[in-house]
């Protein structure tokens, strides 16, 4: 599939049809006709409904139309911005997280950089720990913040924060009501685990807690972001455990509570390339270790 394909799909999509889109994109009718086939057959779906001289799109067609204009305008932003790298002279600085520092430690960095005037395009992606060790290797990020330790030869490594976990059930559940729980009372109770995958992930880390104290964790329900994770206690479908900074999520239908379990905490880890000599590496990396030390 070519985003030629896909730009003459919009045009006739727009115009619904062939004869109009072929003269607002200067090219013959028997040629976009083709390219249309052919995207249909790559597809393996129609795309649009011929009607004696008219045409429609399909229920297909409309969805396609409408995620690839989505693309196409995420597109144009990123021609734009690559576009503003260039004429200012500045790097880009790429950054992936786990979406659960940023209930704290990754709002916090995130200033503190804006604030000391970091001289780089900032780019931030969403990914897991495991996907973070992919994109260093890859160049598309700088450093990542996750959850778990990288174990690789080429990566660095530091762990900024041990994050007290604590439990998220039900506003309904029998322990709602409690100042805070034990490895007894939670032991034998059904989870949500999350991330489901790439493996191996927070979610290793929290089996491998209860496994160190001889427990083995019931799983009710997988799930692949921490907001489904804690969707799915709401509904009462088990309980989870998250970094207490997610306490500072309002839920009326979740309640949180602290365990009285030292050993049971979550990682900040920060990893970069070994090899890197970026100076807003290092800059970026120092005020990571500022805000640690000033977190409460």
């Amino acid at each position: 599939m070519e985003m030629r394909q896909i730009r003459y799909f919009q045009c006739v999509a727009q115009e619904l049809s062939f004869t109009k889109a072929s003269q607002r994109l200067h090219i013959a009718q028997p040629p976009l006709s083709r390219q249309i086939r052919q995207l249909e057959e790559e597809l393996g779906v129609q795309l649009f409904e011929r009607l004696g001289r008219s045409i429609r799109l399909t229920d297909a067609g409309k969805f396609f139309f409408d995620k690839t204009m989505q693309l196409s305008a995420r597109l144009d932003d990123v021609v734009v911005a690559t576009r503003r790298i260039a004429e200012s002279g500045k790097k880009w600085f790429g950054i992936g997280f786990v979406p659960s520092i940023m209930y704290g430690f990754g709002p916090t960095l995130f200033r503190k950089m804006r604030a000391s005037g970091v001289q780089a395009e900032i780019g931030l992606s969403e990914m897991t720990t495991v996907e973070q060790l992919k994109a260093l290797r890859a160049g598309q990020i700088d450093i990542g913040f996750g959850r778990i330790a990288l174990d690789a030869p080429d990566i660095a490594g530091l762990t900024l924060l041990q994050e007290p976990l604590v439990l998220a059930v039900p506003a309904q559940h029998a322990l709602a009501g409690r100042r805070d729980a034990s490895l007894d009372d939670i032991a034998d109770l059904s989870y949500v685990l999350y991330p489901a995958k790439p493996r191996p992930s927070y979610a290793d880390h929290v089996i491998g807690l209860f496994e160190q104290r001889d427990h083995r964790v019931s799983v009710a329900f997988e799930a692949n972001e921490m907001q489904t994770a804690i969707g799915l206690v709401a509904a009462g479908l088990g309980v989870t455990l998250v970094p207490s900074t997610v306490m500072r999520m309002q839920r009326d239908d979740v309640v949180f509570i602290p365990l009285n379990e030292p050993e049971f905490t979550s990682p900040i880890v920060m990893s970069w390339l070994k090899d890197s000599a970026s100076p807003i590496l290092r800059e970026v990396v120092a005020l990571a270790k500022q805000t640690a030390k000033e977190a409460p």
